[in-house]
């Protein structure tokens, strides 16, 4: 075989090993160590099948409106904590996603709310769980980090510190909008049936997704933070709290390495302290962004639960895994180029 061949046929599989690894990229592999934030606003059955034009843009628009706020305050100097906090609030004001003004309602007719935030510079974090006044619960769990020698307060106790702080409060019939309303009759009815006939099955309800929103952020001083809010699972009894207000399992941002939040069956991410377990594998076994990412959701997929996560890394690398249908989520880059996805292809 002449030498003139062989450097051809090198060639050939060169570019032909190139072209197929382009093919497979995603947006964060094309545009490494570009991304200044990244939001979400859920995982859970999202389908084209199902989806409006209409309401697409709807999605977008919030999706975009998030990325929007976030990175001009990153744009101008700002903190990532600010920027993370700022985006948060644009989704908790948005009725379609669910948390503050859009959030599920409880089993009893409720509407409770969590949310955490996390500072990547010293680890400080805050929390609230279960509350129903706070207008945007992010920002209660802010001034829980700030101001005050504590990581969570819950119920009650969260609102009365939230009124010490100034922090907007508003009426518990701010948060009931109709579509959640409708979700929650739905699922009284699916268990009025359950009683009568175990084996009864309803059509997928889209209300029953693992609704959370969240944020990531590196700013131009190199710090991150991360940021989740949540109005929780649909028809949730008994004052269930799921991962999003738990430090380590819903949010976590060390500059280290990694910010992370995550959005999904609140068990599994508590049991498998996903966010956290994100940086540990970066930190300890030297693993990527993408690599500790695409783990930690497997391993909650393995144990039988479903959503995803978010997270960029101390250089500017991105990692959106779900293993659900889809999941709401978006990124800026440095430059403000904006990128939206909601499905899984």
């Amino acid at each position: 075989m002449s030498l003139r061949f062989l450097t051809l046929l090198s060639f050939i599989i060169i570019i032909g090993i190139s072209c197929n690894n382009a093919e497979g990229k995603n947006s964060a592999d094309d545009n490494s160590g570009k991304y200044v934030l990244v939001v979400h606003g859920g995982a859970g059955t999202i389908s084209r099948q199902t989806m409006t034009p209409e309401r697409e843009a709807q999605y977008r628009a919030g999706i975009e409106a998030a990325l929007k706020a976030g990175y001009k305050i990153i744009e101008e100097g700002g903190e990532a904590l600010d920027a993370v906090e700022a985006a948060v609030r644009i989704l908790e004001d948005d009725s379609l996603f669910n948390a503050g003004k859009g959030s599920v309602f409880t089993h009893d007719g409720r509407n409770e709310l969590d949310a955490s935030i996390m500072d990547g510079r010293n680890r400080n974090a805050g929390a609230i769980a279960g509350v129903t006044i706070i207008k945007n619960p992010i920002t209660a769990a802010r001034a829980v980090m700030e101001k005050s020698e504590h990581v969570m307060l819950a119920g009650r106790g969260a609102e009365l510190f939230a009124i010490e702080q100034n922090i907007d409060t508003v009426s518990p019939e701010y948060f009931r909008t109709e579509p959640r309303w409708r979700g929650l009759q739905r699922s009284l009815r699916a268990d009025s049936l359950k009683k009568v006939n175990s084996t009864a099955s309803l059509p997928a309800d889209p209300d029953q997704k693992f609704g959370t929103v969240g944020c990531v952020a590196l700013d131009k001083n190199g710090n991150l933070a991360a940021g989740t809010s949540t109005g929780g699972m649909n028809n949730k009894k008994y004052g269930r709290i799921g991962d999003a207000p738990i430090i380590g399992a819903g949010s976590f941002a060390d500059n280290k390495t990694v910010a992370v939040s995550c959005t999904g069956w609140g068990e599994f991410y508590i049991r498998n302290v996903v966010a956290y377990d994100v940086s540990a594998q970066m930190e300890y076994k030297n693993m990527s962004i993408a690599e500790a990412s695409a783990s930690v959701i497997k391993k909650v997929g393995d144990a039988g639960g479903n959503g995803g996560l978010i997270a960029i890394d101390k250089n500017g690398n991105i990692a959106m895994p779900f293993n659900t249908s889809g999941m709401y989520r978006g990124a800026i880059t440095k430059d403000g180029k904006i990128e939206v996805y909601f499905y899984n292809d």
